[in-house]
């Protein structure tokens, strides 16, 4: 049966075909206690439920038509609405690819549905009252949003019916960019060795259509050409709805480069660029970063950290001030400070996409200007990874389908297998064990061999600063249990005691959307009573909960603990800024205004790394 009806500029045909199961998956982060709950705003958009009710009197229609002449990744959209029927439901959807009609879905076997059928989700929305308050009475609106390539071409929807029972009545005419396969949206990260930095972006060439590589350099200097593997995934590798169904999009192809032998605090240029096999060149425009320093360095180094952020539309579309209000101050914050951070851990809960495939594209447009100038490391969170009966520790479909496989590929890091998502890395005086809390990590796991070998492998004299870092709470938190001592309880007693004997300076964790600080801690007990500086023996590690990059907050629970030294409901970072082998300072900003709320500071010997405390002790013998 063929369905079709007239457009502004365009017929658009809707086919009968075999109805997927489309399970619109409400992908919640569902936490005891006080823990922020987020929703992904696309996921409240039934859009299996669509009916045909095509108006011929109304209409929608976007421009400018083509977009980034002068070379924009981004641009303002102004869409005008003409409603012979105006309701304060009415909702207008953005459609990318603009063809969304049944001829995209999927073969299944599932039962049929009437069609017409739209299949996949929109990229975003805004309701059509938004910005016209007297939209009801005239039925005429005028919306602003604001698009990012995304390597194929847009058209808008008009929606009657809410979300909840939506029916199509007008399709705009379809915009594109000018170059919507282009290299876009770098993304640096360590590699496996100190003087080694990764590029990785995102475009719509195949290795089939063009040879991807970055031409880089010391700045001032020639550039060389170093080539770029590729990486892309499929609907097939999706592990669940709605990633697998509604929330699929076409990804794009993922470019990874290596640049090998940097000089140590040096300043190089690179862009990246793809030979088409007509022997023309497609270019990026130009970035630049700071190489790593050598291990041990004693120099200014400054490390940023925080979970949880997620993405967020500076048009307001997506209901953006309902769901993630602080990510935009987070990034925007990141990026005032740009010149004074040299490397960045964002420890899981990426974008919260909640298997809506196109918000990745969104967030990696969203910090381009932060992952593009320095090392932008993550971890792995709940939101990336876990799924029922895919190997996740915990038994929930918080990564609505996604599986790891978007943080997998999209990001870089110096992982032996990224899809077990831990590793170590050093950045000078520092080094980082990153955990991956959505595997085992018990004692007696492979993840537990790897963290002690990690721990184990600091060399203090050189890299003072020995930090540990996972996405749930291993250690300890307020946020939950009246006892005050919420963690993954496993975790604090598998790995506490590796913390004690390797005498671990700061252990961080997100999950929790709040920030705290304990003292140092051993076995629920704080071993110094300090508040604002720390010096001597490592008799204890610090745990932070920093969470708050921007989804939505976490309540603390009834009762404070005597180990609780400053807890705050707010969005916010941490700032980690080493000045030499023994003072290191510790700063909490909050992401509305960037001052700092809470601060310490440790000064020490590399003799007091070496005292021997309680369970930390090595081995001795009066023997001579």
């Amino acid at each position: 049966m063929l369905w079709s009806f007239y457009t502004m500029d365009r017929l658009v045909s809707f086919l009968r075909v075999p109805l997927v199961l489309l399970l619109l998956v409400r992908c919640v982060a569902i936490h005891v206690g006080g823990h922020g709950v987020g929703e992904q705003p696309l996921s409240k958009i039934a859009i299996h439920r669509a009916l045909y009710a095509l108006h011929d009197n109304a209409s929608i229609k976007a421009e400018p038509v083509l977009l980034g002449i002068k070379g924009e990744d981004s641009q303002w959209i102004t869409v005008k609405i003409d409603s012979p029927g105006p309701s304060e439901d009415d909702w207008v959807a953005v459609f990318s690819p603009a063809k969304f009609n049944s001829s995209t879905c999927p073969s299944d076997d599932e039962p049929r549905q009437q069609a017409p059928y739209i299949c996949s989700a929109p990229i975003k929305y805004k309701f059509a009252n938004d910005s016209t308050a007297d939209y009801t009475k005239t039925g005429k609106a005028s919306l602003k949003f604001r698009l990012i390539n995304q390597r194929s071409d847009f058209s808008f929807a008009l929606f009657s019916g809410g979300l909840s029972n939506p029916k199509l009545l007008a399709v705009s005419n379809t915009i594109a960019f000018v170059s919507p396969k282009a290299p876009l949206y770098p993304r640096l990260s360590q590699g496996k060795s100190w003087n080694e930095m990764t590029v990785t972006w995102t475009s719509g060439y195949n290795v089939i259509e063009a040879v991807p590589f970055v031409a880089w350099g010391l700045k001032g200097e020639p550039q060389s050409q170093t080539p770029a593997g590729t990486l892309t995934f499929s609907r097939n590798s999706m592990c669940a709805p709605p990633a697998r169904t509604v929330g699929w999009r076409d990804p794009g192809f993922f470019h990874t480069s290596f640049l090998k032998e940097l000089w140590p605090n040096s300043l190089y240029t690179y862009k990246l660029g793809h030979r088409l096999f007509n022997g023309s060149y497609i270019w990026s425009k130009s970035y630049y970063f700071k190489s790593s320093p050598y291990p041990g360095q004693d120099s200014l180094q400054r490390v940023v950290i925080f979970g949880d952020m997620g993405k967020a539309e500076r048009d307001g579309s997506n209901e953006y001030s309902n769901y993630q209000p602080g990510s935009l101050n987070t990034t925007d914050q990141l990026i005032k400070d740009l010149d004074n951070i040299d490397i960045v851990f964002h420890i899981g809960d990426i974008t919260y996409a909640n298997g809506y495939i196109s918000q990745w594209d969104q967030f990696t447009s969203q910090v381009e200007h932060i992952t593009s100038t320095v090392p932008y490391m993550i971890a792995s969170g709940n939101h990336e990874r876990d799924v029922p009966g895919t190997g996740s520790f915990y038994d929930s479909n918080d990564s609505g389908g996604e599986c790891g496989v978007l943080a997998e590929t999209m990001f870089y890091v110096p992982a032996e297998n990224r899809a077990k998502f831990w590793y170590s890395t050093d950045y000078g005086m520092f080094h980082f064990c990153i955990a991956d809390s959505e595997h085992d990590w018990r004692e007696g796991s492979e993840q537990y061999r790897f963290i002690e070998n990690c721990l184990a492998s600091a060399d203090r004299q050189k890299q003072p600063w020995l930090i540990f870092a996972a996405h749930r709470v291993l250690g300890y938190s307020s946020s939950y249990w009246k006892d005050g001592s919420f963690g993954e309880p496993m975790g604090r007693e598998s790995l506490q005691k590796l913390w004690q004997k390797y005498k671990v300076d700061i252990a961080f964790f997100g999950h929790i959307h709040n920030y705290e600080r304990t003292c140092p801690i051993y076995q629920n007990q704080c071993v110094n009573k300090e508040r604002s500086h720390y010096s001597g023996t490592v008799n204890g590690t610090i745990h932070i909960v920093v969470g708050g990059g921007g989804s939505h907050l976490s309540e603390f629970g009834p009762v404070q603990p005597t180990w609780s030294v400053y807890r705050d409901v707010d969005f916010g970072f941490v700032k980690l800024t080493a000045f030499n082998h023994s003072s290191l300072l510790f700063e909490y900003k909050k992401s509305s205004d960037g001052k700092v709320y809470d601060s310490f500071t440790i000064s020490r010997d590399y003799r007091d790394v070496l005292a021997c405390v309680y369970d930390g002790c090595e081995p001795t013998t009066l023997a001579s």
